[in-house]
């Protein structure tokens, strides 16, 4: 395969990932305006109910696509993520009723799960040894990069909120343009995903069984379930969940408290929110050129530790009630260090540790627990946050990288520069 056509087929299947990220992220920004529209800026349960819908989404998408991926092929589930992020796009900026909004973002949801899992997995079959961490990197790329598009867009689309005519357009139109803005990148996926081949480890398969004469039936999840998937298994899900609760992804789903608390305003918040998003991408960049030099296992132990020290900070800041530039700069520092470590290098693990024959269904089975990690996180926030303050959830987070720095450093092998044949028999007992 060409080098110029392997990196175009990785960047179309990638295109899952910068829509994974708008789609998760443009709520941050349009939340002001749609809970005031609907009428639940002072309900911290049904605020939670409305951040959490396209993640319950995610778990059905994530828990059907390996199966799905392994039954159909690679191809056909990366095309109806397309056809679920256009189609929620476009519902979700509709609807003026609470329910409605939220089965939309029910359905995008589901798109978000199944490119998760399918996205990562097929850059994985594709790519050569040498280069499959930066390639799977590319998948974080895009999805930083879609954060960081919904972040500018949200910001643009935002009038002026001590502008009373402005923040009567936020209220009314605002909010539903910041989801419309989607349908372009997600038309366009939609159509190129129709140029990229299958996934010839999915052929190889295929074949393998046909020649078989059906005799060797696809792996499910009682297979995963055996006792030589056993540590592996757990080593996946630890570093699924742990990519959520290590608590980063509520700064960009719960921006306007994180940083009110550090004393600015809503239009204020709409900056920082974007200087957040380009450390994001600058750091993803770093994380492109150190995979393959400092290795998975490395970049993982930094990213737990690093961020359990700034949590640690940041928690005690807001203790003190510091508000203010060097708040913010904390923020920057917690979202770079996620960025460049657990952010790419989660994928990238996940997408190489596990053999062929399981493959699709423990990536499945993987980002379904990284759903639930997200779910929780994003449904608790709002109730710890207010019980606890910023100052004790973010110690409790800080806790959590902690005790996972611990883990990994006792379980996570290193797994640059071997193919995914060696790292088979390497990590299965």
């Amino acid at each position: 395969m060409k080098k110029s056509f392997l990196y175009f087929i990785c960047s179309v299947s990638a295109m899952g990932g910068l829509l994974f990220g708008y789609d998760w992220v443009v709520i941050g920004g349009a939340k002001p305006f749609y809970e005031e529209f609907f009428q639940i800026a002072h309900d911290p349960v049904m605020q939670g109910v409305a951040m959490s819908t396209a993640l319950v989404g995610c778990l059905i998408g994530a828990m059907v696509a390996g199966a799905l991926a392994d039954k159909y092929g690679r191809k056909p589930l990366l095309i109806t993520a397309a056809v679920l992020f256009t189609t929620s796009a476009i519902m979700t900026g509709l609807f003026d009723d609470f329910t409605l909004f939220n089965i939309a973002r029910f359905i995008g949801g589901i798109g978000i799960g199944v490119a998760s899992a399918l996205s990562p997995m097929y850059i994985a079959e594709v790519s050569p040894a040498n280069i499959r961490g930066r390639l799977v990197s590319l998948n974080q790329m895009t999805i930083v990069l879609g954060i960081l598009a919904a972040q500018v867009v949200n910001m643009l689309l935002a009038k002026e909120t001590s502008d009373v005519a402005g923040m009567a357009w936020n209220l009314e139109w605002g909010w539903r343009w910041m989801f419309w803005a989607e349908t372009v990148p997600a038309a366009l996926f939609l159509v190129m995903a129709f140029f990229i081949p299958e996934s010839p480890v999915f052929l190889a398969m295929k074949t393998a069984a046909a020649e078989a004469q059906h005799t060797q039936q696809k792996a499910g999840l009682g297979e995963l379930m055996e006792r030589r998937y056993g540590k592996v298994l757990l080593l996946g899900l630890v570093i699924a969940v742990f990519q959520q609760w290590c608590g980063t992804n509520v700064i960009f789903n719960y921006a306007q408290e994180i940083f009110v608390s550090a004393g600015y305003n809503v239009d204020g918040m709409f900056i920082n929110i974007v200087i957040t998003g380009i450390a994001n991408v600058v750091f993803t960049f770093v994380a492109l050129y150190t995979v393959e030099k400092w290795g998975r296992r490395s970049l993982m132990l930094i990213g737990a530790c690093g961020l359990g020290l700034i949590y640690l900070t940041l928690g005690t800041c807001y203790y003190f009630g510091v508000t203010g530039v060097f708040m913010v700069a904390l923020v920057v520092a917690a979202i770079s260090c996620y960025a460049m470590t657990l952010g790419p290098i989660t994928w990238v693990l996940l997408s190489e540790i596990f053999p062929d024959r399981v493959r699709g269904i423990a990536m499945a089975t993987c980002t379904f627990a990284l759903w639930v990690g997200c779910c929780t996180l994003t449904f608790t926030f709002p109730s710890m946050n207010a019980a606890l303050g910023s100052s004790g959830s973010f110690w409790i987070y800080s806790a959590i990288c902690l005790c996972t720095f611990v883990y990994l450093f006792r379980a996570c092998p290193e797994t640059k520069g071997k193919s995914l044949a060696e790292l088979e028999k390497e990590l299965t007992v």
